[in-house]
């Protein structure tokens, strides 16, 4: 770790929305995938009172990486502080805090500070850093606000919905089925081509060319966290025309009979394109209805496969 003194740097943005709501937003974590473009995963390690140490896979200069925070909650205050427990090199130490500030009933500040070392207090790591948290911090005040002014006005564009299919066979192997990504170019029809690397074990980015039921070709890319044989959770950072955002999360519970496999979207549409690919007479319900039939047929053509795999295994 660095004996030097920190650098400090600070960010702002004005948010058309009360500060109660930019607070609430900004405690709740499981929601960082949606509202902030870098976040990938956040997994709540303990949690007791204000206090809460969660670990958080996220994107920094194009790269994957991890790390875990502890963080104090001040509802009252209307502040989070937050300090990096096990940073990622290069950087030694990590922390800063949230501070969000009323202006009116309607229009809120929201201040970002950030302290931050150096590992071995190498320049070049500290210019990652400078460029890193400078880039990050831009792109989520901005996508906070974009965000919280879109929650503030309007829920309905957002949606969530899973598949869940009953699988007489092992959970383990359902996984699996579902880590191997690259090999299913080979195992799943719809698939075309798969480019998959794995930056860090269980860190995962995942490029794939499916085929859709009009037999287009299409081009997605995602960041993939891999936990355990537990779960797989994943933000697509390719989208269609027709998503803001879409993140995923699989899971695999054993029961008596076997495994239940849930497969979970979250969707933001895209309402400015809905016409330009619906037709003018096209509304929010009907955009909702396509992007829901297209993810479900994949992910249960996905899951069916997994099932015929792991009952074999059995």
């Amino acid at each position: 770790m660095s004996d030097s003194q920190p650098r400090e740097v600070e960010h702002e943005i004005t948010v058309s929305a009360p500060a109660s709501e930019v607070y609430r937003l900004i405690a709740d974590v499981e929601n960082w995938p949606r509202i902030f473009p870098p976040t990938i995963y956040v997994d709540h390690v303990e949690r007791s009172g204000d206090e809460e140490l969660i670990r958080i896979w996220a994107t920094a200069n194009g790269e994957a990486k991890n790390w875990t925070s502890r963080r104090h909650l001040d509802p009252e205050a209307m502040r989070i502080t937050f300090r990096q427990q096990v940073s990622t090199p290069p950087v030694a130490t990590m922390g800063g805090t949230w501070i969000i500030e009323a202006l009116s009933e309607t229009e809120s500040r929201v201040r970002l500070q950030h302290d931050y070392t150096a590992v071995g207090d190498d320049p070049a790591g500290l210019a990652w850093i400078e460029e890193a948290v400078d880039r990050n911090s831009r792109s989520e005040l901005a996508a906070l606000r974009t965000n919280v002014e879109l929650a503030t006005a309007s829920g309905e564009l957002t949606f969530s919905f899973e598949d869940t299919v009953e699988i007489a066979g092992a959970a383990k192997d359902v996984y699996d089925f579902i880590n191997e990504a690259g090999l299913w170019s080979e195992r799943l029809p719809h698939v075309a081509t798969v480019r998959l690397s794995e930056e860090s074990p269980g860190l995962q980015t995942l490029e794939m060319d499916t085929r859709a039921k009009d037999g287009s070709v299409h081009t997605t890319k995602s960041y993939r966290v891999c936990l355990e044989g537990e779960r797989i959770a994943y933000k697509q950072t390719t989208l269609p025309a027709l998503m803001n955002l879409h993140t995923g999360l699989w899971t695999f519970r054993e029961t008596d009979a076997g495994t239940l496999a849930t497969s979970q979207h979250t969707v933001v549409i895209r309402a400015e394109n809905i016409g330009r690919i619906l037709g003018p007479e096209a509304d929010v319900a009907q955009a909702k209805e396509y992007v829901r039939s297209a993810l479900s047929t994949n992910s249960r053509a996905t899951l069916g496969h997994a099932k015929d795999y792991a009952e074999a295994r059995r």
